[in-house]
């Protein structure tokens, strides 16, 4: 069995850019920068930021071009796609790609002085019956709660 997923929250780096194709379909792209916290064996705090490629299609390509903008929290889940062409020296590029299957906007200020909305939903499958979904609403500071395990050092290991 194969499994290519990626699920990521990150904050986007940049406006998003959206193309058309020859066909008439949208193509929208954008990077988006995770970070991650850990403290190293001296006990002193450690951070690293990754930036990702994130390639979006379709209605949701539309959509994410409306709704996101630089600084925006975003969910994405997807799948890895690696690229190649050569450039004008006759060098062959490759570039890692996120082609995004499924995208949730975080929170956003309804308006300058007020709180934050209720997450939207934007499933690729669901486009069609349902454009948006409401899910409960997040928490007074307008971070969504995420509950993930404990950073581990390699001194937690069991062998």
């Amino acid at each position: 069995m194969n499994l290519n997923k990626v699920f990521l929250i990150g904050r986007i780096t940049a406006n998003p850019e959206i193309r058309k194709t020859p066909s008439g379909q949208s193509v929208t792209n954008f990077t988006v920068a995770t970070n991650r916290v850990w403290t190293n064996k001296d006990g002193s705090k450690q951070q690293e930021t990754e930036f990702h490629n994130v390639v979006v299609w379709g209605r949701q390509a539309e959509i994410a071009n409306q709704f996101l903008n630089k600084g925006s929290i975003v969910f994405i889940e997807g799948r890895l796609k690696t690229r190649n062409w050569q450039n004008k020296e006759g060098i062959t590029r490759y570039v890692t790609e996120i082609i995004c299957e499924r995208l949730q906007l975080g929170p956003r200020p309804v308006n300058q002085n007020s709180s934050y909305k209720n997450f939207e939903v934007i499933n690729s499958q669901e486009l069609n019956n349902n454009e948006f979904q409401n899910i409960d609403p997040i928490q007074d500071n307008g971070i969504p709660v995420i509950d993930l395990e404990e950073e581990k050092s390699e001194e937690d290991l069991p062998f």
